[in-house]
């Protein structure tokens, strides 16, 4: 009960810890100096060695067939073509190009089965590993990356996305995504403005409200917002903000990411990759093609396209792609068959097979695992369950799959319920 009410607290309605709530709360609750001294990083102390994950999420589900998997002359392929790749036998949708030319760093899964044909409930279930069920929200993987292998001294936050995402669910706010929605500028509010004896008198006022609060049997609460306010307060002073802006970041490589949303947001990903952060998530729109797929793939493909080849050229040439793990992915996949919705026809939702691109942290590139059948209606072999895919991500972030999490009454549930690492996907 003490964690619902901290998360109702600090987090905005999507249980999220937004940059304004985030750094507004720190702009009145500076506490001095001193709060530094409690926060000086200590590298013998640090939990993790290196490994990062960054998240494309593409919200509304990709067509498979209009991705990894087309079938160009079967009564299912439509107007779809399919291209060559890098790696010799492996084919994929011709609006693909520039990610064609890196598939050696890429392993794609084209046998993903699902349970979720519903867009909040397929995005639960691709983000947590767990369906949505009961009352308990089980933790977005980013979250649980933060608090397995994120630096709790951080200056920064562990885990940032790049447009609004899930929760941290039960484990509550120290580990909760920190959200923005302008790639290449510092999160807003970032600076103290307020004047010293205004700020002064905030102070004083949140200093009392807190110890009312908490001699009136909320102490817990308020020990866990002032370790918010510590956070915030060692964001605002960090060298590492730099991360989120582009000034010192080459106007070539800003363009070889591309000016979309998307693209830019991939070049932040990769600068707080590059600072330490161990999760980064970046989401594009706009993927629920019921009507003109095709032509919609035409205009949403390029920004994704551009932006996810140069993010693996990039990691690879930095040194940075060994450690880590790259996935995009939706949240189920599209009927193989096409639908007869006016004006122009689509694909509509199809979970019992779909597929992503997984790259990095010593996933073996230039393979397809799984294979569907010549329509695309069934898998003919290697079927990969949701489980199978969180537990290949934690092995490849070295995370224990089997761990136990605790919820806020104390019942252990397992970090992921079942499954095998995806045979032959790693190296």
């Amino acid at each position: 009960m003490q964690t619902d009410a901290l998360l109702h607290l600090n987090l905005n309605r999507r249980g999220n810890v937004s940059r304004r709530n985030f750094l507004q709360s720190a702009a009145l609750g500076i506490a001095g100096s001193s709060i530094l001294t409690q926060f000086q990083l200590n590298a013998a102390e640090l939990k993790k060695e290196g490994r990062s994950c960054i998240l494309v999420w593409l919200a509304g589900a990709p067509s498979q067939m209009e991705t990894w998997d087309p079938k160009p002359g079967t009564p299912n392929g439509g107007e779809t073509k399919k291209i060559s790749t890098q790696t010799p036998g492996i084919e994929i949708a011709h609006y693909w190009p520039k990610i064609a030319s890196v598939m050696n760093e890429i392993a794609l899964i084209r046998s993903m089965t699902g349970k979720e044909a519903a867009h909040e409930r397929g995005t639960y279930h691709l983000h947590t590993g767990h369906r949505m069920m009961g009352i308990e929200r089980f933790p977005h993987f980013g979250s649980v990356v933060a608090q397995e292998i994120g630096d709790p001294q951080s200056d920064i936050p562990n885990f940032v996305s790049i447009g609004q995402t899930l929760s941290s669910g039960f484990l509550g706010v120290q580990v909760a995504p920190f959200i923005i929605d302008r790639p290449g500028q510092l999160p807003a509010n970032v600076f103290n403005n307020t004047a010293d004896s205004r700020q002064q008198r905030r102070l004083a006022l949140l200093s009392q409200q807190e110890k009312d609060f908490a001699e009136a049997g909320a102490a817990s609460l308020v020990k866990e917002q002032s370790k918010l306010y510590q956070k915030a307060y060692l964001m605002m002073k960090s060298p590492r903000l730099k991360a989120f802006k582009f000034e010192d970041e080459p106007q070539a490589m800003q363009e070889a990411y591309g000016k979309s949303q998307l693209g830019q947001g991939l070049l932040v990903a990769r600068r707080l990759v590059e600072v330490g952060v161990p999760f980064v998530e970046v989401r594009s729109g706009g993927w629920d093609m019921h009507n003109s797929v095709f032509k919609n793939m035409e205009r949403r493909a390029p920004d994704v396209d551009q932006g996810l080849s140069q993010l693996l050229i990039d990691l690879k040439q930095r040194g940075l792609l060994d450690k880590t793990l790259v996935i995009c992915m939706g949240e189920f996949g599209r009927t193989p068959k096409i639908n007869a919705r006016p004006p122009v026809p689509g694909r509509d939702h199809w979970v019992r097979n779909f597929n992503l691109l997984m790259a990095g942290a010593g996933i073996k590139g230039g393979q397809a695992i799984g294979k569907t059948d010549a329509n695309g209606q069934e898998i003919v072999d290697t079927p990969v369950e949701v489980d199978d895919l969180f537990r290949s991500m934690c092995k490849a972030m070295q995370i224990d799959a089997d761990m136990e999490l605790h919820t806020p009454i104390g019942r252990p549930v397992k970090l992921v319920e079942s499954g095998e690492v995806i045979k032959g996907l790693f190296g």
